[in-house]
């Protein structure tokens, strides 16, 4: 028998197994699981519809804004909670007495620390839902469930209308959700000493491009020249009369194209967890984007809209550099081995 003529290809089709230890079912009935996701997911439709009312004028005869926002809270909790593996017992229990006890007292500090939750569990939570990505079209997949599962957070923040500083809100929710997604990511991603140099160099290239984005629009703002601050001001008065909205930078050239490369490189690797961090600044950003009394739906809706087009953009070509093979010759020589996950409703580790 003769050989094959042909280029020798190396038997890498074989999918690795999941390279994290996973504690055992908590509910030993398979339906009963199902059962249990389906109230979830119905919970989370619900509370989203009735939390909706404070973005949308809808006639109701009774007041469902904050009802549908304590909803969210408890879903996001139980979301993430069982994502992450963690204690579901203390932490919806926790949530769901934060949620009860704002919508009976309506105290400004329950308000505010429920606002808070809502956003940090939402953008931590669109983050983990996700699934490693292969193809663009999976990528492009998990890029708009982060999205929406990130826009019903934005709509329970509103829900609440807590009396608080916006830009104080918005700089505590970022500060403890980046807090909450290291240390998640800390656990599914090995720590730092499971990056290659080649995850190192990414990693270390997004975070250099977050702190020079946020130090530069930082130091415009404040000790910018007046004719760049006017004329800046004068380009954001010119599209949102324009094109109705404005897209946001750090979604845009951080956030989302994070996202985009986030669930790409976690395909492959573990380590690409560690790009998804800086994915939880875009949703972040999105979930506290409506916290301020005087924002516009229709404004931010259109903001989000066109930064998440062209965050889109970005992530793709990023992703094209970021995946690629290091060389043609070993692209040929092997084939790329695919990393898989427990499914979506499944619990991480």
């Amino acid at each position: 028998m003769t050989a094959t003529a042909g280029r020798r290809r190396a038997e890498t089709r074989k999918r690795r197994d999941y390279d994290l230890p996973t504690r055992e079912p908590r509910l030993k009935s398979p339906r009963t699981a199902r059962l249990l996701m389906l109230v979830v997911l119905l919970a989370w439709i619900v509370g989203t519809a009735a939390a909706g009312t404070a973005v949308v004028a809808v006639d109701t005869p009774i007041d469902a804004e904050r009802p549908g926002a304590a909803l969210l809270l408890i879903v996001f909790s139980v979301g993430l909670t069982h994502r992450v593996g963690g204690h579901m017992r203390i932490w919806s229990i926790l949530a769901a007495a934060l949620g009860v006890g704002a919508v009976a007292s309506e105290a400004n500090v329950l308000l505010a620390a429920a606002a808070a939750a809502s956003a940090v569990l939402a953008a931590v939570w669109a983050i983990v839902i996700t699934r490693p990505a292969v193809t663009v079209f999976e990528a492009v997949r998990e890029y708009v469930l982060a999205i929406v599962v990130a826009l019903s957070g934005t709509v329970a923040v509103a829900a609440w209308n807590a009396p608080v500083n916006y830009q104080r809100f918005n700089l505590v929710v970022l500060t403890v959700a980046l807090g909450l997604a290291i240390t998640v990511v800390w656990n599914l991603g090995a720590g730092l000493h499971g990056l290659g140099h080649q995850h190192l160099a990414v990693l270390a290239g997004v975070a250099v491009l977050v702190v020079l984005v946020l130090a530069y629009s930082s130091f415009v703002r404040a000790h910018g020249a007046q004719f760049i601050t006017d004329s800046i001001s004068e380009l954001v008065i010119w599209m949102r009369q324009t094109f109705g909205g404005v897209p946001r930078p750090v979604e845009v050239f951080i956030g989302f194209p994070a996202l985009i490369v986030g669930v790409s490189m976690r395909s492959r690797n573990r380590e690409g967890w560690w790009i998804l961090v800086f994915a939880v600044i875009g949703t972040g950003v999105l979930t506290t984007s409506l916290v301020s009394p005087g924002a516009f739906p229709s404004y931010i809706a259109l903001s989000t809209l066109y930064s998440s087009i062209l965050g889109l953009a970005v992530g793709l070509v990023a992703r094209r550099f970021a995946i690629r093979d290091r060389s043609s010759r070993a692209a040929r020589a092997v084939e790329s081995e695919r990393r898989i996950e427990p499914p979506r409703l499944a619990a991480l580790k």
